[in-house]
């Protein structure tokens, strides 16, 4: 592979790359360069990670070693499923057969943050990345964690939290850190934290969010730096959850908010244009000859231009959304349906904030 085949897996399908020229250069530099992304543990994951799963493999086969950080420590911190490790650790222990059963290789490594912390240097270089940010950059920081900003009565923990990821990041270390992009604050943090130390500066890549299937608006930030809208667990019918048996996802996709020749906040363009499309290589629309016929879908502009000028029926567009999830997340099915125990035994999780 080419460096210009590597410079566009590591870029495609993402919301925002800093800095793209960073890319480029380190690419030139590095043959396995290396990546990371961090989870809180919280229950099941659902489709909306499935983007940064598939930025995990856009990344392995560019040539990265890849770290997906098991956050124990930092879902703790974050309340998730009461507090409690043992919770957490039971949940984050589905993560790799996820992976692997959704194509990730032998450089897609895990590891736990409860391992990273009691390394010698960890604590020491989360007060050195504590001494780089005013107190007020770190309250802002904390929605990251899906906390607004000037919410209160938050435990101390909770301010230790923005330092400790950005901390992470330099521990592993890692080259290139990348999350959706309600993680921007924690990556750019990190940059600034390595401009005034002089260490290396981690390129950050933000992956797009998905929003609510119940929709109800534009996802973006509000004041506070908080999305509301995406797609979250703490709300089951907003999502799809892994694994899916086909029917939930023909139920969830038929009830998903999905108006015709609407773009923004729109959860099934979202997951066709997003995932499925750049997934599969292709989003096909199978539909009577008498309502336009059979289309196969390369692009995503084409499929943005056919929706806006109202030449895709909502309706099509979800059964040919279902029809790729299910082929998606198929793996996934089958690797827990011979192996039921372990779902059994995953905890439930009412939380409020899906990724680290």
């Amino acid at each position: 592979m080419d460096l210009e085949e590597r410079v566009a897996l590591v870029t495609r399908n993402s919301a925002e790359v800093l800095m793209p020229e960073e890319v480029r250069t380190l690419l030139e530099r590095e043959t396995h360069p290396r990546a990371y992304i961090g989870y809180e543990p919280s229950g099941l994951l659902h489709v909306g990670h499935l983007l940064t799963v598939s930025k995990a493999r856009d990344l392995e086969r560019a040539g990265f070693e890849v770290t997906i950080l098991l956050a124990d420590w930092h879902a703790m911190i974050n309340d998730k499923l009461g507090g409690s490790l043992e919770r957490i650790q039971a949940s984050g222990s589905l993560f790799e057969p996820i992976f692997r059963a959704l194509g990730a290789g032998d450089r897609v490594k895990f590891r736990w943050a409860s391992d990273l912390i009691r390394t010698p240097e960890y604590w020491p270089r989360v007060i050195r990345c504590a001494k780089a940010m005013t107190l007020a950059r770190v309250k802002r920081a904390v929605t990251i964690m899906g906390r607004k900003e000037n919410e209160g009565d938050v435990d101390t923990a909770k301010l230790f939290y923005p330092p400790m990821q950005v901390a992470d990041i330099f521990e592993l270390p890692v080259d290139l850190a990348y999350a959706g992009t309600d993680q921007r604050r924690a990556h750019v943090l990190a940059r600034e934290v390595a401009h005034h130390y002089n260490w290396p500066v981690p390129i950050a890549l933000h992956t797009p969010l998905i929003s609510s299937l119940k929709g109800g608006g534009r996802m973006n930030m509000d004041d506070s730096g908080l999305v509301e809208l995406k797609m979250s667990k703490s709300d089951p019918t907003s999502c799809i959850p892994l694994p899916a048996e086909d029917a939930i996802v023909d139920e969830r996709l038929r009830g998903a908010f999905c108006t015709a020749k609407e773009v923004e906040g729109n959860p099934v363009l979202e997951l066709a244009r997003d995932l499925v499309l750049p997934w599969e290589g292709h989003l096909v629309i199978d539909r009577p000859a008498k309502f336009g016929g059979r289309l196969e879908l390369a692009s995503s502009d084409e499929l943005l231009s056919l929706w806006k000028e109202g030449k895709l029926h909502p309706q099509d567009l979800k059964a040919a959304v279902a029809g790729g999830i299910k082929r998606i997340i198929a793996p996934v099915n089958r690797y827990f349906a011979e192996h039921p125990k372990l779902l059994s035994a995953a905890p439930a999780a009412p939380d409020v904030a899906d990724r680290k």
